[in-house]
């Protein structure tokens, strides 16, 4: 028998996915936005020549780049209430373990940017008298962000879909309420491409407005 698709359960559920869909962007924009601060301050340590500083960024970096995510949501989640006493809610241990995983990405993103401009340049600002502080704000940052910009968007691109790993922990973000609709509809095939097709609206935009910024960025040397 011919398989005859449904999406009559679906559309009758639009409201939860709509909220999952909130609660995801929510998740996306916080991490994303934490990740890019935070990343640029770890950067710069990392790069200012302080070894004292340095090497606890370093360390920063490296345990939330070589840990999975999964295991950092839940142990945000499980674990530290058992060392502290406190219970978070799922939504904040999700976004702590995001936001610090994305952190330590973009740390080492913005160093590679930063590294790769001309030891001429710095020197030419240091002779000029520059702190380390002016040298970055007017030299450094202005020419590595424009060479930073594609490994920003990878990494948007991949924290879009990372978000999808806190349904395990039950933040009823847009994953979740999948998995429940389908478990009540018994229509997985309808369920996860209505939301493949979600996430690919979500996330598409953000590619094209990269693409544009890249453009644009390039028009200007």
């Amino acid at each position: 028998m011919i398989y005859q698709p449904d999406f009559t359960d679906i559309v009758a559920n639009v409201d939860l996915l709509a909220r999952g869909a909130w609660l995801t962007l929510s998740l996306w924009a916080i991490a994303y936005a934490f990740g890019l601060a935070a990343g640029l301050v770890l950067g710069m340590v990392r790069t200012a020549g302080q070894p004292l500083m340095a090497w606890p960024a370093a360390a920063y970096v490296e345990v939330f780049r070589n840990t999975p995510v999964l295991v950092q949501l839940v142990w945000f989640y499980y674990a530290f209430p058992v060392l502290t006493g406190l219970q978070m809610s799922a939504f904040t241990a999700a976004a702590l373990g995001l936001c610090l995983n994305t952190s330590a990405y973009c740390a080492e993103i913005f160093r590679g940017g930063i590294r790769s401009i001309d030891a001429g340049q710095w020197e030419a600002g240091r002779a000029l008298g520059m702190t380390y502080g002016a040298l970055m704000r007017r030299v450094v940052l202005p020419q590595a962000v424009r060479r930073m910009v594609p490994a920003f968007t990878n990494r948007g691109i991949e924290l879009g879909k990372m978000t999808a790993i806190a349904s395990v922990i039950a933040v009823h973000e847009l994953m979740y309420e999948a998995r429940l609709l389908s478990a009540n509809t018994y229509r997985p095939l309808e369920v996860f491409t209505v939301i493949a097709v979600i996430y690919f609206v979500v996330i598409y935009p953000g590619t094209l407005l990269s693409y544009r910024l890249e453009a644009r960025l390039g028009r200007r040397g």
